[in-house]
């Protein structure tokens, strides 16, 4: 599908971006991949990786500006909505930008790709999305919201939208691992509550998710992938043996356990073999064959939340994943 198309990424020089764009240019060689982002020094420093390859280009923007997008969408196939205010204290201590970046941000988007005719759009959403108890949460939320009525839009466009939820990515910038590996020459990790448990998924099984999206959605979907969980404290074991631990207690807006699936979503969810996909509540589009695909409907009141998982990452794999990616840990 991706093959000799146009593609753009918003937020494309943040991990997930460093990561889809090497993946996506071996794996379907697309005619062009568009990065689409506001910092120049980031555009700048990822251009040097791709010197010398025509396929990808480069556009200074930001999610708020409607007609700065809408200039950068012109000829564009597929887009992947990356682009978003995500640090939960810096979403808490100053909400209306994250407001406008991960909200109005989401509506201009989807705005720009109706008139522009692109053919289909995945956009990056959280965990924190499912039950919000922070603000980041609640405006991923609204994007996922609206992502998902955006199908339904009257007219006769063909855009399709659908989203990918995920957790914990191990070893992107800004996350627990690159974080406790800061500090292990101290000796001392911080640990924010003992009982705490994060999802452990890999960029490159993010970057596949999106790929199942952009081959398999009909429009509306929420697709959820199945990973393995880790409690905190075996996170730091698996970064610094020998370091001790120090309770600080949980931060502004963080939760315990990440949730991706809600009980509230369960009568609209499927599951497959390595995802499980939440369809739209409106238009009885939950009951739809082409939808569901196949899928095996989940029991009444199920959960999908990093305590109750029935797949847990042992400490001596994480270990090993790290020493393996020691070099990129933090980088990307």
């Amino acid at each position: 599908m991706l093959k000799n198309s146009s593609i753009l990424i918003t937020g494309g020089t943040g991990s997930f971006g460093n990561t889809f764009v090497p993946m996506t240019l071996k794996n379907y060689n697309p005619k062009r991949i568009v990065i689409y982002s506001r910092d120049e020094m980031k555009q700048w420093e990822m251009a040097q990786k791709f010197e010398g390859d025509p396929r990808v280009r480069f556009i200074i923007g930001d999610v708020r500006d409607k007609d700065r997008l809408s200039r950068a969408l012109e000829g564009i196939d597929y887009v992947v909505h990356a682009a978003a205010t995500k640090i939960v204290p810096t979403a808490e201590y100053n909400p209306s930008e994250c407001i406008k970046t991960n909200i109005i941000g989401a509506m201009n988007l989807i705005d720009a790709c109706v008139e522009q005719g692109v053919k289909r759009v995945v956009a990056l959403s959280t965990d924190k999305a499912s039950n919000p108890i922070n603000l980041y949460g609640a405006t991923k939320l609204a994007s996922d919201k609206l992502f998902v009525a955006s199908n339904s839009f009257s007219g006769t466009h063909t855009t399709r939208f659908a989203i990918v939820r995920y957790g914990n990515v191990m070893g992107s910038r800004g996350s627990v691992i690159p974080f406790f590996n800061s500090l292990a020459h101290t000796g001392e990790l911080p640990i924010t509550d003992i009982r705490m448990t994060r999802f452990m998924i890999t960029l490159e099984q993010g970057v596949e998710l999106v790929w199942c999206a952009f081959d398999e959605m009909q429009g509306g979907e929420i697709y959820v992938k199945k990973i393995p969980s880790m409690t905190i404290v075996d996170i730091a074991t698996a970064v610094a043996p020998e370091a001790k631990h120090r309770i600080i207690g949980i931060r502004p807006g963080e939760k315990i356990h990440e949730q991706m699936i809600g009980t509230e979503d369960s009568p609209h969810t499927y599951e497959y073999s390595t995802y499980f996909k939440i369809l739209p509540a409106i238009h009885n589009w939950s009951s739809d064959p082409e939808r569901i695909n196949g899928g095996i409907k989940v029991k009444e009141g199920f959960m999908y939340s990093s305590d109750n998982n029935s797949e847990w990452m042992p400490v001596e794999k994480l270990r090993s994943w790290i020493q393996k990616h020691k070099n990129k840990i933090g980088v990307i």
